[in-house]
């Protein structure tokens, strides 16, 4: 299988095509992309022809998804996998995007045993083995330290790619303890930041659980990533790690 998928792709790499025009209007509007040289330009652009390739997207609630539109949220989604490769969006094959947030309905259990259940409005959620849900409003707001695509890919690359609920697994080759005490340490400083009503840079979402930090700061990984590097650089160097990217280094 793994054979026949790589003839596939070098199949597509050499029919299909980016249209030039669009991509630069597209890139244009996504600045950190600019800190990205040559090479990894070249090897975005063929991850986002395998991933538009591969992945369905769908628009909801009559949205039209025009070529920009599938085009920005493949170059954001595939920024993170960019040295890791598109096997490790496997598994799953549907984007949904919506106009504007979506409303879903949650239940949650209180320290009684009580159900109560409620309605939410999302700007995106990823489901474990399932799709991306993207509000395209929210999408198009994406600026330095807030990405939603980014934001719920790295909850997919979570979500699929081992650990637990609360952090993904360490990459090969990763100081195993060092990864996981150094999330958890940073997760513990900014909650204590948030709960003593410092100003964050990013998110206080991210303070909601383990998972949330790790995807709001992956977030900032890639669209502040001086900043980051600078104010948390242990957390920084193992993102690096992690991502096998270092874009502080090229801002």
């Amino acid at each position: 299988m793994g054979f026949l998928r790589e003839w596939r792709r070098k199949r597509t790499l050499k029919s299909a095509r980016l249209d030039e025009a669009l991509w630069t209007r597209v890139a244009a509007k996504l600045s950190f992309l600019r800190g990205l040289s040559e090479e990894d330009t070249a090897r975005l652009r063929q991850l986002v022809v395998l991933f538009l390739a591969e992945k369905e997207m769908h628009g909801a609630h009559g949205l039209q998804l025009t070529d920009e539109v599938r085009l920005s949220i493949a170059a954001q989604a595939c920024l993170p996998i960019l040295n890791l490769g598109l096997d490790v969006y496997e598994g799953w094959v549907g984007v949904v995007v919506y106009p504007g947030e979506f409303r879903v309905h949650k239940e949650e259990v209180d320290e009684d045993g009580v159900v109560h259940s409620f309605a939410d409005e999302l700007a995106g959620e990823a489901w474990p083995g399932g799709p991306v849900i993207l509000s395209w409003e929210d999408v198009g707001m994406a600026e330095r330290g807030y990405n939603v695509v980014i934001h719920e890919f790295a909850h997919k690359i979570h979500m699929d790619g081992g650990g637990d609920a609360d952090y993904p697994a360490a990459r090969d080759g990763m100081n195993v303890a060092k990864w996981r005490k150094t999330l958890e340490e940073a997760y513990e400083r900014f909650c204590a930041e948030v709960d003593s009503g410092e100003p964050t840079f990013i998110d206080p979402y991210a303070a909601e659980h383990p998972a949330e930090f790790f995807a709001v700061m992956s977030e900032a990984f890639f669209t502040e990533s001086a900043v980051l590097a600078r104010d948390w650089p242990e957390l920084y160097a193992q993102l690096a790690l992690f991502y096998k990217q270092d874009p502080a280094r090229s801002v």
